[in-house]
C-alpha cells in the first residue's frame, strides 16, 4: 500500500491510499480510500508507518536527551592544532602519550587548571567536554598526565627544533624576554626566592625565557631557578640558537636588564651574532653630560642617530617621547608625594611631647624601612639635628637631572646601517612588547601558568612546555580570528599613520571602530578571545535515545549559529573535524 497525491485541476490534490497488484501479468491499482480530509501531519506519519517507520504520539515523548556536552570550543582547538600539524611536531607516531598531551594543551586553552583539575574533566563520568572522546583518550587518572608529561620533557629539544626550522632563518630577528611566576611548596629544586615580576611576596619562584620570532610566535622556552639574574640566561639562548638550531646569524632583540654591556661583549659578540638592546638610565645621563648627545636636538626631532667612541663599533638611537616625558613626570611627582607622606610621621613623631621618637639610631632606623619604598630616596637629603629633630626636603636638583631625561631613551644595536635603518631598529626593539604580550597571556586570565605546583624540576619544565605549545595554538588562533576580535587586523594601516616610530603605537581605524561600537563592521558582536570559545561551547554534542523498541541512541551536534559559523569558517575547521 501507499499513498498517492493525484492532481484534481485548480483545487487541493486528492490524497488516495492505494494498493497495487497484478492482473493477468499487468501491474494495477485500487483506490482503498480516500484521505484527503485527514490532517497534514496525520497523513505524513501514515506514510511513514507504510514505509516501515514508526510513528509517535507526541513528538517531545519520542525520545530521551541522554547527556550534552560542550563541543564547539574542542572542535575549534583541536581543528587548530591539526592544521598546525603540532601532533606531529611532538611525536611523529602515535601514541597514548601524545594524545594525552594534545589533551593538556588543549585544556590550557579552553579550561586551564591543575593536573587533577584536567584528569575530572577528560573522565567519562565527570567529562567538562567532549575533548577525551574526540581523542578517544579511554580511562586515565592525573598519574597518566603526569607520566605524559615526563614522555613529553624528552622531547623539547626536537620540539623546539621544529618550531624552529618554521619560523627562524638566518638574518632574521629572535625576540628573547624572561618572566617570573611563584610556587606552591618547597621541595622543587628550581624554587629560589628571588625578584618577583608579580609582586608575590614570601613566595619560592621560578623564572622562564621565552624566545619568539619577530612576530612574536613562540619558538622555545626555557625554565630557570627562581634567583637567576636575567643576563646569566642570555649563553644558553645563544647556545641554543646557534647549536641547536643551526642558526649562525639572527639578530637576538633583549632589553637594556638583559643584553648588558657584560653580556654583549663576553657572549654575544664572541658568538658572532648581531643584537638590539637599550642603554640603562646611567649610561643615557653619561652621554648628555659628556655632550654626545645634544637636548638641543629634539627641538624638531624626536629620533637621532649618533656613533661615539664610548661605544665603538656601534650605532645608537637616540629617541625622545614627549608624552613619556609627561607621563614619566607626573608618575615621579605621585612618588615623591607618596615617600613624604611615608616621611612626615616619622617628623612628626619627632616634634611631639608624649612618647616623642628620639635617638639616632632608631630614628634612623624608621626613615630606611621606608625612603626607598618608592625608589625615591635619591631625591631627598634628610638630617637629624641636635635636638633629635628629623627633617627632610626634596633634593632639587636631583630631581631636576633626572627631569631633564625624561622620555629620552637611547637604542644600540651592532647591525649595520645598510641592513637595518634607524627607525627599523626602534622599531625591532619595540617589537619585545609582543613577548610582554605572550607573558600575560600565559600568566593571567588566558592560560594560567601560575601558581606552580610540581615538586621535580623536570614536571616544572613539562608544564610550562605545555603552556607554551598551548599559547602557540592560541597565537595562530587570534591571528585567523582577529575580524571578530578586538585584535587590530590592519596594523600595516596603524603603522602608516604614525607620525614617527618614536610617537606613541597607533590601531587602525578599523580597530577603534571596534572599539568604540563593540560590533564588527559586519555589525556581529566583537569578542575577546576567552569570551568566544565560551561562545562556541554552546555548540554542543547531544546524545539521543530514541523511546522506541530496539532503536539505538543516536548523537547529533547543535546547529552553530551564524556568527558561530564564521568562526569556523575563519578558522578553516569543520565542526565535525577531530583534529
Amino acid at each position: 500500500m501507499y499513498i498517492e497525491a493525484v492532481p484534481n485541476r485548480s483545487s487541493p490534490p486528492a490524497l488516495l491510499l492505494r494498493e497495487s497488484y497484478r492482473e493477468n501479468g499487468k501491474v494495477r491499482k485500487r483506490t482503498l480510500a480516500n484521505l484527503s480530509k485527514w490532517p497534514p501531519a496525520l497523513v505524513e506519519n501514515f506514510r511513514t508507518l507504510l514505509k516501515g517507520g514508526t510513528a509517535v504520539s507526541r513528538l517531545d515523548d519520542s525520545f530521551d536527551l541522554v547527556r550534552s556536552l560542550p563541543h564547539g570550543h574542542v572542535a575549534a582547538v583541536l581543528g587548530m592544532i591539526g592544521k598546525l600539524r603540532l601532533d606531529r611536531l611532538i611525536d611523529p607516531e602515535p601514541s597514548k602519550e601524545r594524545d594525552r598531551v594534545l589533551a593538556m594543551t588543549a585544556a590550557r586553552i579552553l579550561d586551564p587548571g591543575s593536573k587533577l583539575a584536567t584528569a575530572r574533566g577528560l573522565e567519562a563520568a565527570t567529562a567538562h567536554n567532549t575533548l577525551a572522546e574526540v581523542l578517544e583518550l579511554g580511562p586515565l587518572d592525573e598519574d597518566d598526565l603526569y607520566a605524559a608529561m615526563d614522555w613529553l620533557v624528552e622531547r623539547q629539544d626536537r620540539i623546539e627544533r621544529g618550531l624552529a626550522k618554521r619560523h627562524l632563518e638566518q638574518g632574521t630577528l629572535v625576540l628573547y624576554d624572561l618572566t617570573s611566576v611563584w610556587m606552591e611548596g618547597r621541595t622543587c629544586p628550581l624554587a629560589k626566592r628571588g625578584h618577583s615580576r608579580d609582586g608575590k611576596r614570601g613566595k619560592l619562584q621560578i623564572e622562564f625565557g621565552l624566545l619568539c620570532d619577530r612576530h612574536g610566535c613562540p619558538v622555545s622556552v626555557e625554565v630557570f631557578a627562581g634567583n637567576t639574574a636575567d643576563p646569566n640566561t642570555v649563553g644558553t639562548q645563544i647556545g641554543k640558537l646557534r647549536e641547536r638550531f643551526g642558526l649562525s646569524k639572527v639578530v637576538l632583540v633583549g632589553d637594556r636588564g638583559m643584553l648588558t654591556e657584560a653580556r654583549i661583549r663576553q657572549e654575544i659578540a664572541p658568538a658572532g651574532l648581531d643584537w638590539i638592546a637599550a642603554l640603562r638610565g646611567p649610561a643615557i645621563r653619561a652621554l648628555v653630560e659628556s655632550g654626545a648627545v645634544q637636548l638641543s636636538l629634539f627641538d624638531e626631532k624626536d629620533l637621532v642617530e649618533l656613533t661615539t667612541d664610548a661605544y665603538p663599533g656601534e650605532r645608537l638611537m637616540v629617541c625622545r617621547n614627549p608624552l613619556l616625558a609627561q607621563e614619566r613626570a607626573r608618575k615621579r611627582e605621585a612618588l615623591l608625594d607618596a615617600t613624604e607622606a611615608l616621611l612626615e610621621p616619622i617628623a612628626v613623631a619627632t616634634r611631639r611631647e608624649k612618647r616623642r621618637l628620639s635617638g639616632e639610631s632608631q630614628i634612623g632606623a624608621r626613615v630606611g624601612k621606608v625612603i626607598g619604598r618608592y625608589k625615591m630616596a635619591k631625591h631627598f637629603e634628610w638630617s637629624i639635628d641636635q635636638k633629635g629633630l628629623f627633617t627632610y626636603r626634596r633634593n632639587a636638583s636631583s630631581i631636576a637631572a633626572e627631569a631633564a631625561l625624561d622620555g629620552l631613551y637611547v637604542i644600540r644595536t651592532s647591525v649595520p646601517e645598510s641592513e637595518l635603518d634607524a627607525p627599523g631598529t626602534v622599531r625591532a626593539y619595540k617589537r619585545l612588547g609582543t613577548v610582554e604580550r605572550a607573558f600575560r597571556s600565559l600568566k593571567t586570565v588566558d592560560l594560567k601558568v601560575r601558581p606552580v605546583f610540581h615538586r621535580t624540576a623536570e614536571r616544572v619544565r613539562a608544564h610550562v612546555l605545555v603552556c607554551m605549545l598551548a599559547y602557540y595554538v592560541q597565537w595562530h588562533m587570534r591571528q585567523r580570528l582577529k575580524p571578530m576580535l578586538f585584535d587590530d587586523e590592519d596594523p600595516g594601516a596603524a603603522e602608516a599613520a604614525r607620525p614617527s616610530i618614536v610617537a606613541p603605537a597607533r590601531v587602525s581605524d578599523g580597530a577603534q571602530a571596534k572599539a568604540r561600537t563593540k560590533r564588527t563592521a559586519d555589525g556581529d558582536p566583537v569578542h575577546s578571545l576567552r569570551s568566544l570559545l565560551n561562545d562556541l561551547a554552546t555548540v554542543t554534542r547531544n546524545t539521543v535515545a530514541p523511546r522506541l523498541p530496539g532503536a539505538e541512541p543516536f548523537e547529533i551536534i547543535a546547529r552553530p549559529t551564524a556568527l558561530q559559523h564564521k568562526a569556523f569558517e575563519l578558522l578553516g575547521v569543520r565542526l565535525s573535524s577531530t583534529q
